[in-house]
């Protein structure tokens, strides 16, 4: 018994059959996936960090060094 009815007729059964795929051959491209150790990953996670508050560092210098700069011209 089909409740939809006109062209669109077996729309959801093609799409929910299109993600069920979509999902199973996502699970299986995981399986193929070469995570990276605890170690390397606390190591990038470190880096990371580090390099984020040198570069804010950086910029908040050059923000202060201009605002500085900039109310020596104004004043």
């Amino acid at each position: 018994m089909d409740l939809i009815k006109g062209p669109g007729r077996g729309f959801f059964k093609r799409n929910t059959m299109g993600i069920l795929n979509y999902i199973n051959e996502t699970r299986a491209e995981m399986r193929h996936v070469n995570w990276p150790t605890r170690k390397q990953t606390v190591s990038f996670t470190v880096l990371v960090i580090v390099f984020s508050l040198g570069v804010a560092f950086f910029l908040g210098l050059f923000d202060f060094l201009f605002a500085r700069l900039l109310e020596v011209f104004i004043l």
